[in-house]
C-alpha cells in the first residue's frame, strides 16, 4: 500500500475512480507514444581514485525538441511501465522528502491518473515521462507508484501556458505566460533557451524584466539538468536548487568529483544523503575518500554542538559507527587528514589526544596568543584614566542621580586599570549601570569608544540602555559578504581606544578570534555578559573559558540591588541559577506564573489560550509582537513546529500567502531567519514580520526592525514561523512576555541554564507551563552544556598573571540601600 499523505492541507490522493472503459495497464503502456532514441551526452569521468566513472549530463535541454533526449521503455503486464502525460494538478507535496501526489492526463478524453512517490517538482502544465508500477490502494483505487520522473517540454499551447505560468520561474505568472506564448507559440521554449532578448517583442515588457526573466529561465534549465543528473543517482529532488545556488554552473562537476562536499557545503544536506549519492556515482564503501569524509562530517556535527575538539578514540568510534566500518579505518582516515592538514591532532596536558578541525584549532591558538599579547601591552592613557576614575564616578553619580554601591565602584576601578576585563552577572545585579559609568569615565578621559554586540537585537538593546551608538560585530569588523571575510583585522584594526562588547556569552570561537585580531594593541577591551546563560550557538565557550582561565581581570556580580529586589522574574532567575524551584504569583497583576500541566497536549492548549486570550486581555499586550513562546525542542505537541502552526491558525488565519512543502508563510506572520545570509545582512535568529506577499511570483518581503529584505521562492527555506522558537534562538533578545513549556518530553534538552536563559528573556511577564517533574530534572542537570575546549588552558600557559575581583556579598539584597541597578 502506498504511503498516505499527511492530513491537513492535502486532499484525497486518489480522488476520482478509474473509468471502467479505461484501457488495461498493458494496453495503456502500449498506447504511450514512443520517442526517438538518443543517448544522453556523457562527460569524461572526474571521479577520484576508488570511484567508478560517472555519467554526467552536460547538454542543456532545448525547447520542443527535448523529448528526443529520452528513450521510452514499454513493458506490458504487471511489470514497470513508462508513460508520458501532462500534470493537471498537484494534490499533495512535501518539499523536504520529495514525496508528491499528482494528477496526470495520460490519455486525452479519459479521467486523469493518480501518480504517487518521491519525484522532482512538476508544476501544472509540465509534460512528464515516468517509469513505475501500478498498484491498487484499498481506499483510493489504482495509482502509479513512480520510480523515476523527468520533465519534458509541453507539446500544446495550453500546456506551454500552464507550464510557464505555474510559478516555477520567478517573474513569470499566468498572465505574463499567456502573453509570451501568444507571441511565440510553439517556439516559446526555444526562444527562452536560445534568444531571450526576443522577449522585447512581447508588448509591455521592459529591459530589466527581460534580464530578470532570462536569468531565472537559465537557472531553471540548469537546475533541470542537475535534477536529471541527481535523479539518475537516486538523490532527493529537493537538493537541486540548493546545490545550484551553492555551486552554480559547476554543480555537476563538483558533485561528480567530490559528492561528500554536499554534506559540509550545502545547507540542509546530511552525510547520509551525500553518501547515497556518492555510492551511486561509484565511490566504494571502503574507499579512503568515504572514510575521510565521514571523519570530517563527524567533526563538523560535533562542532555544531559546541565542541572545539573531540578525543581521538571517541571520534574514531563515532565516525566508524556512522560509516558502518571498523574503527581502524576511521583511525587511518584521521592520519590521512592530519597529513593533508585538514585536521590538527594535539596531545593535551590532560593526556587527551584532541582532534580539531583545522580552522578551529588555528582560531583557538590565535585567540589565546592575541589575548596574551594585549594583556602584555601597555594601555593608552591608562594612568590618566585611573587618576581620574574617582572624579569621573562622582560626576556620573551626579548626572545619573544614582549612588553607586562599593561593589560597583570596585568594578569600575577595575575597568579603569585593566587592558582586558570581563563584567559578568545575572539579571538585576547592575551590569548596565557599571557599563554606563565606565563609558562616562572613558568619555571624560577623551578615549574614543566603540560599542558592539553579536546580534542586531543585542546591539539595539545596548544602544537603548547606554544612549550611545552600538553596532553588530559583523558591521564593526566590516564583513565583506562577497569574499566572506572581515575587512578589519590585525593589519587594519578598529579605529578605537576602547571597545565594549555586550552579550559576550554569545561569542563563539571564530567570531571572538576575528574580533581580537582587529583590536588595536593599545586599546582596551571590556566583555560584558552573563556567563550562566546558554553558551554560543557556534563552537566554543569563550566567555566561560576567559573567566575560568583566571588570567583576565573579572568583576563577577551577584548582588541583586534594591530596584530589582521586588521583581519576581529576577528573584526566580537567581533561584533557578542556584538550583531552587521558581515561585509563581498567586493573584492577578503578577509578573511570574507557574501553570502546572503534565502532558504535552494540555500544555499546548494552555499556551494557545495564554497567547491568544489571557495575556492580551490581562496585560494589554499584542499577541504577535509582544508575546513569545520559547520551547526547549522543535518537535512534539509542545514543540516549536506544532505550536507555530496552531498559533498561526489562531492569530493570522487569512491573507495572501506562499506555501512551500508543509509550510505556509502569510502576510503579517512573525518569521525567523534560520541561517546567516551575509549578502542580505540577515542572521540566524533574526525575527521579523512579513509585510508583502506576491503570490504569483512567490516572493515575500520581511521587515527586520527598520530594514526590509526580499525573499524569492528559492530562499523560503531560510524562513520559519516564529510565534514559537527554541530557547537557543532567543539568546540576546528580550520580550515583554515569554511563555516557556517545561515538560518531561523535553528531557533530552532540559538543563538548569536552559531554563535560566529562557526566564531571563522576559521583561514584564514570564509564564512557565510546566510539569513539576520536568522542572526538577532541569534544575538537577548542570553538565548538558559542557563543551570540549582548550582556550582556558592555553591562556594559563602565558607568562602574565591576571587579577580577579569577586563582587559577592554575604547576603543577597538588602546590603546597599543606595545602590543603583538597571540590569
Amino acid at each position: 500500500m502506498p504511503p498516505r499523505p499527511p492530513s491537513g492541507r492535502a486532499g484525497r490522493a486518489g480522488a476520482g475512480e478509474r473509468s471502467p472503459s479505461r484501457p488495461s495497464r498493458a494496453g495503456k503502456a502500449g498506447a504511450a507514444r514512443t520517442g526517438s532514441k538518443a543517448a544522453l551526452p556523457h562527460a569524461r569521468s572526474t571521479a577520484p581514485t576508488g570511484a567508478r566513472p560517472a555519467a554526467v549530463a552536460t547538454a542543456r535541454p532545448q525547447g520542443p525538441r527535448q523529448p528526443a533526449l529520452f528513450t521510452q521503455r514499454v513493458v506490458a503486464g504487471d511489470g514497470p511501465v513508462t508513460l508520458e502525460g501532462e500534470v493537471l494538478r498537484i494534490t499533495f507535496e512535501n518539499e523536504e522528502t520529495g514525496f508528491r501526489v499528482v494528477r496526470v492526463v495520460v490519455d486525452p478524453g479519459q479521467p486523469p491518473e493518480v501518480w504517487v512517490g518521491v519525484m522532482p517538482p512538476a508544476p501544472p502544465g509540465t509534460r512528464v515521462r515516468a517509469t513505475g508500477k501500478y498498484e491498487r490502494d484499498s481506499k483510493h483505487g489504482e495509482q502509479l507508484r513512480v520510480e523515476t520522473l523527468l520533465p519534458i517540454a509541453p507539446t500544446t499551447i495550453q500546456g506551454l501556458e500552464r507550464y510557464l505560468g505555474s510559478g516555477m520561474v520567478p517573474g513569470i505568472g499566468p498572465a505574463f505566460a499567456q502573453r509570451i506564448v501568444a507571441v511565440f507559440g510553439a517556439e516559446t521554449l526555444e526562444v527562452l533557451d536560445r534568444s531571450p532578448e526576443r522577449l522585447s517583442e512581447v508588448p509591455g515588457i521592459g529591459v530589466k524584466r527581460i534580464q530578470a526573466v532570462a536569468k531565472a529561465w537559465a537557472e531553471h534549465r540548469a537546475v533541470g539538468a542537475i535534477m536529471i543528473f541527481l535523479q539518475a543517482h537516486g538523490a532527493s529532488p529537493s537538493l537541486a536548487s540548493r546545490i545550484y545556488k551553492r555551486f552554480g554552473p559547476k554543480a555537476i562537476e563538483v558533485v561528480s568529483r567530490a559528492p561528500y562536499r554536499l554534506a559540509l557545503d550545502v545547507w540542509g544536506v546530511g552525510f547520509k544523503t551525500a553518501d547515497r549519492l556518492a555510492r551511486s556515482i561509484g565511490f566504494r564503501e571502503d574507499s579512503p575518500e568515504r572514510a575521510q569524509a565521514g571523519v570530517l562530517q563527524m567533526l563538523s556535527d560535533l562542532s555544531t554542538r559546541g565542541h572545539v575538539y573531540t578525543e581521538r578514540a571517541e571520534l574514531a568510534a563515532l565516525a566508524a559507527g556512522m560509516l558502518e566500518r571498523q574503527p581502524s579505518e576511521a583511525e587511518d582516515a584521521i592520519d590521512a587528514l592530519t597529513q593533508s592538514r585538514h585536521v590538527r591532532v594535539e596531545t593535551l596536558a590532560s593526556g587527551e589526544v584532541a582532534v580539531y578541525p583545522r580552522e578551529l584549532h588555528e582560531a583557538e591558538v590565535r585567540l589565546a596568543h592575541r589575548l596574551q599579547a594585549l594583556l602584555r601591552t601597555e594601555v593608552l592613557g591608562g594612568d590618566r584614566l585611573v587618576a581620574a576614575a574617582g572624579e569621573a564616578i562622582a560626576a556620573f553619580e551626579a548626572q545619573a542621580k544614582v549612588a553607586l554601591a562599593p561593589a560597583q565602584r570596585e568594578a569600575i576601578a577595575l575597568a579603569a586599570r585593566s587592558k582586558v576585563m570581563v563584567i559578568t552577572g545575572g539579571p538585576g545585579v547592575g551590569k548596565t549601570t557599571i557599563v554606563r559609568a565606565v563609558l562616562s569615565c572613558l568619555d571624560r578621559a577623551a578615549v574614543r569608544t566603540r560599542l558592539a554586540a553579536p546580534t542586531g537585537r543585542a546591539a539595539k538593546r545596548m544602544s537603548e540602555s547606554t544612549g550611545k551608538e552600538a553596532v553588530t560585530l559583523h558591521r564593526l569588523l566590516e564583513f565583506d559578504p562577497k569574499q566572506r571575510k572581515f575587512n578589519r583585522n590585525k593589519e587594519r584594526p578598529i579605529d578605537a581606544g576602547a571597545l565594549v562588547v555586550d552579550e559576550a556569552s554569545m561569542l563563539d570561537l571564530t567570531l571572538a578570534d576575528a574580533l581580537l585580531q582587529a583590536v588595536p594593541k593599545g586599546a582596551r577591551l571590556i566583555l560584558v555578559g552573563d556567563v550562566d546563560q546558554l553558551p554560543s550557538v557556534g563552537a566554543g565557550a569563550v566567555l566561560r573559558d576567559v573567566i575560568r582561565s583566571g588570567e583576565i581581570p573579572t568583576a563577577r556580580l551577584t548582588q541583586i540591588f534594591r530596584q530589582a529586589e521586588g521583581s519576581l522574574i529576577v528573584q526566580n532567575a537567581h533561584r533557578i541559577h542556584d538550583g531552587e524551584k521558581p515561585e509563581g504569583a498567586e493573584g492577578p497583576g503578577g509578573e511570574f506564573y507557574v501553570i502546572e500541566r503534565r502532558d504535552a497536549d494540555n500544555a499546548a492548549k494552555a499556551i494557545l489560550d495564554l497567547v491568544t486570550r489571557r495575556i492580551p486581555r490581562s496585560f494589554g499586550l499584542d499577541p504577535r509582537r509582544d508575546v513569545q513562546v520559547l520551547t526547549p525542542m522543535h518537535k512534539g505537541e509542545a514543540g516549536a513546529m506544532a505550536l507555530n502552526v496552531a498559533l498561526q491558525t489562531a492569530l493570522n488565519p487569512d491573507g495572501p500567502s506562499v506555501t512551500r512543502g508543509q509550510k505556509t508563510l502569510r502576510l503579517g506572520d512573525k518569521v525567523m531567519q534560520l541561517r546567516n545570509d551575509y549578502d542580505r545582512e540577515v542572521y540566524n535568529g533574526d525575527v521579523g514580520f512579513i509585510v508583502d506577499v506576491n503570490a504569483e511570483d512567490r516572493h515575500l518581503r520581511v521587515r527586520f526592525d527598520e530594514r526590509e529584505v526580499d525573499y524569492e521562492e528559492g530562499d523560503l527555506d531560510e524562513l520559519t514561523l516564529a510565534y514559537a522558537t527554541s530557547i537557543h534562538k532567543s539568546q540576546g533578545s528580550e520580550y515583554p512576555a515569554v511563555i516557556v513549556p517545561v515538560l518531561t518530553q523535553h528531557f533530552v534538552m532540559l538543563s538548569r541554564n536552559l531554563i535560566y536563559t529562557a526566564v531571563t528573556r522576559g521583561k514584564r511577564l514570564v509564564v512557565l507551563v510546566a510539569d513539576p517533574r520536568a522542572v526538577s530534572l532541569a534544575l538537577a542537570e548542570t553538565r548538558r552544556e559542557d563543551r570540549r575546549t582548550h582556550l582556558a588552558e592555553r591562556l594559563r600557559g602565558g607568562d602574565m598573571q591576571g587579577e580577579v575581583t569577586r563582587v559577592t556579598p554575604v547576603t543577597r539584597g538588602g546590603a546597599e540601600e543606595s545602590a543603583a541597578s538597571e540590569g
